[in-house]
């Protein structure tokens, strides 16, 4: 798969506007980048600009926190999807996890999951915010992931304490195979570490820098 086609380019700052919706979705028809990552608020925009094209549109549920009731979620959900919505990126209930109450972020993820699949197009990823979590929750976060159906464990909302390191990769792919695939996402600056990171068993990428990725790699390409 070419490189472009792994990249979720993403815009998920606080103060951003409608025209910079318009540049993001536009530099994503110019690399031809798997899907926009965006706001709620801004997939009908999104979908606007890019109507008739293959590009994919992401957004966030429950971000960046992800401590909301289940229903506030599932509400959400339907209403990005009756937008335009492809992909689902939800964080999970922090909170219940770190309490040890993992049958409810089970159900949340199942749940969710289980109403997404009516739709076979429709993908759920999982943001499992790993810069909170150490080695063995990141793996009993990711076994929820698999238990619960979800299509993807994702690293990080990029407004946690860290983004992604080689090592979540790595350490995710060692336990789990093709059980789930895994998104990269937060401080993915240069194209150097994205390219070590799908190395390393990523199959998709979040990035807010993907045209600075692209440049450096047609540098480093000649």
């Amino acid at each position: 798969m070419e490189f472009n086609q792994y990249i979720d380019h993403t815009l998920l700052k606080p103060d951003a506007t409608y025209e910079d919706i318009i540049r993001l979705c536009e530099e994503a028809k110019k690399y031809h980048f798997y899907s926009v990552c965006v706001h709620p608020y801004f997939v009908p925009l999104a979908k606007q600009v890019l109507l008739d094209t293959d590009i994919s549109i992401s957004t966030v549920v429950g971000f960046p926190f992800g401590m909301n009731e289940m229903e506030t979620k599932a509400f959400e959900i339907r209403e990005a999807l009756t937008n335009g919505a492809d992909e689902i990126d939800m964080v999970m209930n922090m909170g219940a996890f770190k309490s040890g109450d993992y049958d409810q972020v089970f159900d949340e993820i199942y749940k969710v999951s289980s109403n997404i699949k009516k739709d076979e197009k429709m993908v759920l990823k999982v943001i499992i915010e790993t810069g909170y979590l150490s080695r063995d929750e990141i793996l009993q976060a990711a076994e929820l992931c698999v238990e619960g159906k979800a299509d993807f464990v994702k690293t990080s909302t990029g407004f946690g304490p860290r983004g992604v390191t080689l090592e979540d990769i790595y350490l995710i792919k060692e336990n789990f195979k093709d059980d789930i695939k895994i998104k990269a996402s937060g401080g993915i600056g240069s194209y150097r570490f994205a390219k070590e990171l799908i190395e390393a068993g990523a199959d998709r990428l979040g990035a807010s820098k993907s045209v600075l990725l692209m440049k450096e790699k047609e540098q480093q390409e000649g």
